[in-house]
Order: structure tokens, then C-alpha cells, then sequence
């Protein structure tokens, strides 16, 4: 059976985190319109807390981007669904865009597929990789992986629209206590239940370990059913991340106001984010 033929892009937009998500927005879009390939992004994040849309509905919305604030983290809105995530310099971001006519059929699948390859990856570096929800993990969701049953390394989002889908998340390499020490004022604002001492590193695991290493286990896991080809992004896929980039902006809703996906469009909240 031959290989699909994946581009892959590595870079990111330091200082903009916004952008870096409507980025990825855009290549969902193009890809929906017959106009992206099917695409791997996998990069180094800006710091930041990437809420969801149902986070950004309830009351203590505002007091949660404000806590980031105050720890020095920005935040924005990701793509996917499911409850706020932390990405900084020591996690790997991957976006997956995925043109498919009968995208919503195949929703479980990819999710089985990220979490599977992220899995061997790890298990590649020593890892006690396992797929599923560790009780009480931040962002919670059945396609998560996690080390040995006890602490999240990993989780996963899905965003479906007509014509494609986005599978995006974020890798633990180090600096868990980073996690925690972020996103507990955060859950707490927004009154949603977790246990710190679920959120785990790579690092935590198997001792000190570049991103760089991480990144090349994923990527030969990818190159066992895909044919990678190096690319640099489309400047028309610019161009429209530029427009999209305030939206991804976090800002509390008006009063009253619950923002929902567009006609055609889903979110599925399996667990964390969307660079």
C-alpha cells in the first residue's frame, strides 16, 4: 500500500500565539476548500494557555486569563473543544489538517491514530506510555496518554469541519511543575475540578531529554505509514491566519453571549489543544 504523502512544517511564530493557532485554523480551511494538502505541524510553542470555547462561557472566564496574566502566560482560544491546556518552551505543539469528505465518520479513528502514534513515540524514549484518562487530569479526555497510569504526558482536540479535520494537542517534555503551578489558579477560576499531581513530563519519566529527541521519535513513528515532505508555509495560508489572528485573541463574551460552532462545523473536547 503506498504512503501518504504528508507536508510537514516545523516552524512557529515566536511572540505571536494567536497567530500561531489561526495558522492552523487556516490550513483547516484551505484544506476544506480543495486548496491545503493534508499537513503535520510540529513546533516549539510560545507559552501559553489555550482555553477552549466552552471556558471562555462561564463566569469565571475573566479571572482565569487574568491569573495566567498574572504568572506571566497570555492566552488565547484554540481550535478544538474540551478545557484549558498549558503549552510552553519545554512541550511539543502538533496540528494535524486533514482533508476528508467524510470527516465526521471518521472522527474516533484519528483520535485512535494520534493517541497510538504519540503512545509508540514515547515508548521509543523509555516511557511507560498508556492511552486513556488518568482520574482527576487536567483537560480530560479518553485519547489522552499518559505515563504508567498516573500522570498526563499528552492530550488531544479535534476540530470537524465540512471537508476536514484538525487534530491538534501538546507533548509534556519538561517543566511540569510549570503545569501546575499555571493552570491551578486557572481551574480554579473557572470552578472546574483537577488534581495537579496528575500532570506529568517525559523529563519526569526518563531524566533530563531534549525536545529535539522527543520530536524526532514522532516524526519516525509518522514515517512508518506516511511519506513526510519538508515544506514552508503557503503565503496564502498567511494571509489568512492574519485575518483569523484576533479571533483567537482570549477576550470574555458579552454578557449573555455563547459563542457555538458554525452550520457544518463540530468540536470535540477529547482534551488538550490546539497550537
Amino acid at each position: 500500500m503506498a504512503q501518504r504523502r504528508v507536508k510537514l512544517l516545523q516552524g512557529s511564530f515566536p511572540g505571536r500565539p494567536a497567530f500561531d493557532t489561526a495558522f492552523s485554523r487556516a490550513l483547516l480551511h484551505r484544506a476544506a476548500a480543495g486548496d491545503g494538502p493534508e499537513t503535520f505541524r510540529l513546533y516549539r510553542p510560545d507559552e501559553v494557555v489555550a482555553f477552549s470555547v466552552l471556558d471562555r462561557t462561564r463566569p469565571g472566564f475573566r479571572r482565569a486569563v487574568a491569573a495566567a496574566a498574572e504568572r506571566g502566560c497570555a492566552s488565547v482560544l484554540r481550535l478544538a473543544g474540551g478545557r484549558a491546556a498549558l503549552f510552553h518552551a519545554e512541550t511539543l505543539a502538533f496540528s494535524w489538517t486533514v482533508p476528508d469528505a467524510r470527516a465526521r465518520d471518521r472522527i474516533h479513528a484519528r483520535f485512535d491514530a494520534v493517541a497510538g502514534l504519540v503512545a509508540a513515540a514515547l515508548g521509543r524514549l523509555g516511557v511507560d506510555a498508556r492511552i486513556g484518562e488518568v482520574p482527576g487530569e487536567y483537560c480530560p479526555g479518553a485519547h489522552s496518554v499518559n505515563a504508567g497510569g498516573r500522570v498526563k504526558l499528552m492530550g488531544v482536540g479535534q476540530r470537524v469541519v465540512r471537508g476536514a479535520a484538525h487534530v491538534g494537542g501538546v507533548i509534556v517534555v519538561g517543566r511540569s511543575r510549570r503545569v501546575r503551578e499555571i493552570l491551578s489558579p486557572v481551574y480554579r477560576a473557572l470552578e472546574l475540578e483537577w488534581d495537579p499531581a496528575t500532570a506529568g513530563s517525559v523529563e519526569d519519566e526518563v531524566g533530563p531529554i531534549p525536545c529535539r529527541e522527543v520530536a524526532d521519535a514522532l516524526l519516525a513513528e509518522l514515517r512508518r505509514d506516511h511519506e513526510l515532505e519538508a515544506a514552508d508555509p503557503e503565503p496564502d495560508a498567511l494571509a489568512l491566519a492574519a485575518d483569523l489572528e484576533s479571533e483567537h485573541r482570549a477576550t470574555a463574551p458579552p454578557p449573555g453571549a455563547a459563542r457555538r460552532p458554525g452550520p457544518g462545523k463540530t468540536q470535540q473536547g477529547d482534551a488538550g489543544l490546539e497550537g
